[in-house]
């Protein structure tokens, strides 16, 4: 994200260029090897890909060729320099981390870090604010998310070749939306609810809320209407996996196993689903469970609804610890682990790094959280994503863009973040950089 220049850094530019004009007069411009290489400052702190950063020490060199400056690793573009200042371009992607300064064979480490901002775009893949039912292309696709006000569904997953499967209650069926945004029916007949099994639109949903794949690109959905998980396979042929204990709101893969498992609102439980239909129950007394997923080590992670926190259980033994949020607090504060605060969470996936995104609004309606907030992997670092607490609709970058009750969220391998824009709907996209 280019980002422009604030005025202490236009004064440092014209201050490098003033210190290399006159050192250009100097016989010194060189760097003494085997002395110190010292750092003393940066501006600014914070910043994007291609933000300008002036950096103030001594015994840095003229020579450009002889300078390496990274971020993590990265490598930033310098601009020129002197044994005083070196001003450098920030790449993009590179993450927030401490400078590190390499001057020949010598080298320095920022005491302080540079804080790395994301340039996160929200875009519309299809919908576009109509309820009701139409195949096609982006705006010309229609959703029925909200068609009941009560509709809580948080069904989304994306597969590793850029589609994107969607529970739509309110049309009875399964969708599935291509790269380009053409929205198409998996499995279901729209308007024509039921139980039934079959190919394509022979087969029945009552209230589809939960959605996940497995590495064969199989669709696992979870219907609390017909109390039962169903199985769709790539072909669109969908089959009941099996009946459920308590009524399924959502449903998770595995990564590790490729086991099936479920949750229930309402019963607070976790269900492993065998192949043969039977469910046993791994872990009981949740309050209200919505969303949940797995991190590639088989760690489960579910948001609990209505104590606002979101719960790591680890794997097989399923200890629970709560990585995120004040049990009972309902609020919206960015913050590390229980310092965080969300507001019925809902919709949770976890990418390829073991990162959490957590769709904001598991209410009925108006909520303090209408965002995407991300969980940094073990550090439990929570952020807003994408959106604010305030609800409405807008593409844009980061908090200027607006969702209405976003309630689903899915990320794929290249950590392209979906979202199930209930009272928009439609269905978003967020790319990162």
């Amino acid at each position: 994200m280019i980002r422009p220049l604030n005025s202490y850094i236009l004064t440092g530019c014209l201050l490098i260029t003033t210190l290399l004009i006159g050192c250009s007069k100097d016989s010194d411009l060189k760097h003494a090897d085997g002395q110190p290489v010292l750092l003393s400052d940066f501006i600014p702190a914070t910043g994007g890909a291609t933000t300008e950063v002036l950096i103030t020490g001594d015994n840095f060199s003229a020579d450009t060729s002889d300078i390496s400056v990274t971020i993590n690793g990265q490598r930033c573009a310098i601009v020129n320099a002197n044994t005083k200042q070196i001003m450098v371009i920030v790449p993009k992607k590179c993450g927030t981390g401490n400078l590190v300064v390499k001057v020949g064979k010598d080298s320095v480490t920022s005491s302080t870090p540079f804080t790395y901002v994301f340039s996160r775009t929200v875009t519309t893949l299809a919908g576009n604010g109509t309820a009701g039912f139409a195949n096609g292309k982006g705006a010309d696709a229609l959703f029925n998310f909200n068609g009941q006000s009560w509709y809580r569904m948080m069904g989304i997953a994306a597969d590793d070749n850029g589609n994107v499967y969607v529970a739509d209650p309110g049309n009875a069926c399964i969708r599935k939306i291509d790269s380009a945004g053409n929205a198409s029916v998996l499995a279901g007949s729209p308007g024509n609810a039921g139980g039934d099994d079959g190919k394509g639109p022979s087969a029945r949903f009552q209230i589809p809320y939960g959605v996940a794949l497995d590495a064969q690109g199989n669709v696992y959905v979870a219907d609390p209407g017909t109390w039962s998980i169903r199985k769709i396979t790539p072909d669109g042929t969908t089959t009941t996996l099996g009946g459920t204990v308590q009524e399924p709101w959502n449903v998770a893969v595995n990564k590790t196993s490729g086991k099936v498992y479920y949750c229930s609102n309402g019963g607070g439980s976790v269900f492993e689903m065998s192949a043969n239909g039977s469910s046993t129950a791994i872990i009981n007394g949740i309050a209200g469970p919505g969303g949940m997923d797995f991190d590639k080590a088989g760690n489960l992670y579910v948001s609990s609804n209505t104590a606002h926190t979101i719960i790591r259980f680890k794997a097989d033994t399923w200890e629970p610890t709560v990585i995120a949020g004040s049990t009972g607090v309902a609020g919206y504060v960015n913050g590390t682990g229980t310092a965080a605060r969300f507001a019925n969470p809902w919709g949770l996936a976890v990418d390829v790094s073991g990162n959490i995104y957590v769709a904001g609004n598991g209410s009925y309606g108006a909520n303090a959280d209408e965002s995407i907030r991300a969980v940094s992997a073990n550090t439990w670092n929570v952020i807003t994503y994408a959106g604010s607490n305030a609800a409405g609709f807008a593409d844009g970058i980061g908090a200027a863009a607006s969702f209405n009750a976003p309630m689903g969220v899915a990320v794929n391998k290249d950590g392209v973040v979906y979202v199930l824009d209930k009272n928009n709907n439609r269905v978003r996209r967020i790319i990162s950089e």
